[in-house]
């Protein structure tokens, strides 16, 4: 199996002026696209060519470190652009999805709160999850790197329904150091049309 990069269905831009449009381009033509590539080089000529990237994940061999990086890089990257919207009919979780966000957050402000300190507080580079456990339990969690809940043994199990990716690659070039005002953007852009559908899938 060959992975490829995903087709946007956006532009760059659309998503100004939470995420400008240089930072878009960069993260997706350069960063997705070379996870991406390497994933495919690292797995070439190996019992995982031809697994989905969901079994590559599970069955990722932590000490090899192209399979790690590259196949969680791919996988993370495919969730984040597919959970970002750039107009504002999906930007409230819907009256299914809120409820369920109560029963383990006790309110969609706290469950917010939660989120944006778990993305905050992960030490240098890596990413914030929305994850469903045990097969429909929400959870918060955060990984280092480009590692992934559906890894094993890494501390954040689960299966990954909304991803915030935290690396400066993702906001630097507008927020610099500042990775709480992008993190506060963030809520502005996310599909939760999406992330519901994504919870769907995860609890079958």
């Amino acid at each position: 199996m060959s992975f490829k990069l995903p087709k946007l269905s956006y532009s760059y831009k659309d998503f100004e002026p939470f995420i400008d449009e240089k930072t878009m381009e960069v993260h997706y033509t350069k960063h997705h696209a070379t996870y991406t590539d390497n994933l495919n080089k690292s797995i070439c000529g190996s019992d995982l060519l031809n697994l989905s990237i969901e079994e590559i994940l599970r069955r990722a061999n932590i000490e090899k470190l192209a399979v790690r990086n590259n196949s969680g890089g791919y996988y993370n990257h495919n969730l984040y652009w597919k959970i970002l919207v750039p107009y504002s009919e999906y930007l409230s979780p819907s009256q299914y999805l809120n409820d369920i966000i109560k029963i383990y957050f006790d309110s969609f402000e706290s469950f917010k709160n939660k989120f944006s300190s778990e993305a905050m507080n992960r030490f240098g580079s890596g990413w914030a999850w929305l994850c469903v456990k045990n097969k429909n339990e929400l959870t918060i969690c955060s990984t280092q790197n480009q590692d992934n809940p559906l890894m094993l043994g890494i501390g954040c199990e689960g299966k990954p329904i909304l991803g915030l990716d935290v690396w400066e690659h993702a906001y630097y070039l507008k927020y610099q150091n500042r990775r709480l005002d992008y993190i506060s953007s963030f809520w502005k852009i996310i599909n939760w049309k999406q992330v519901e559908k994504n919870y769907k899938e995860a609890i079958q």
